[in-house]
């Protein structure tokens, strides 16, 4: 994931130095991953890992401070400096006011999807997808996301989602773009 995640806007935005920023996102993954794990559902392409796609359950979205803690966010942290930790911090409660918003009734929440740039726009991403994404159409459940990349619209409107709002993240001209399936 820090190799898919690299370039990213928002990635780049929280932790601006790009030659610490891999060793940054391990860490901030490594912990996404244990909480989605145990609370959600992580699937891969294959043994290889050439993508991963995380979905959570709308009440298991917001990870409390404890749980930031419990799940490895002390050692992710202690890498960071105050003001990526700001950054993030003030990212988070940006985006839940507008996951609010839009997505008040149970859904999925694609918290991420990536794939390592080596197997890039070789049907990975979109497998990684239709797997779940055919599960809650028969289960009749909503998906939620926000992207910050504006390549990946095109993506993401392919797999049938709409964007419901269009944002700039606050003090930023970073995109931000949330939608609902």
């Amino acid at each position: 994931m820090a190799r898919a995640f690299q370039n990213d806007p928002l990635y780049e935005y929280f932790f601006p130095d790009a030659a610490e920023r891999p060793d940054k996102l391990l860490n901030i993954f490594s912990m996404l991953l244990r909480y989605a794990v145990l609370h959600g559902e992580v699937y891969a392409n294959s043994a290889n890992m050439e993508g991963v796609s995380v979905w959570l359950p709308s009440d298991k979205v917001a990870m409390s401070l404890w749980q930031i803690f419990r799940f490895g966010g002390i050692s992710a942290m202690l890498k960071m400096s105050r003001a990526e930790i700001a950054r993030s911090f003030g990212y988070m409660d940006y985006a839940a006011t507008i996951r609010e918003r839009f997505a008040q009734s149970r859904h999925r929440y694609l918290q991420f999807i990536g794939v390592d740039p080596d197997y890039q726009g070789k049907g990975h991403g979109g497998r990684l997808f239709k797997f779940l994404l055919n599960r809650l159409d028969s289960e009749q459940e909503s998906c939620f996301l926000e992207t910050q990349n504006l390549e990946n619209l095109a993506f993401y409107l392919h797999h049938g989602f709409q964007v419901v709002e269009r944002g700039t993240i606050p003090d930023t001209d970073i995109g931000h773009w949330a939608m609902l399936r």
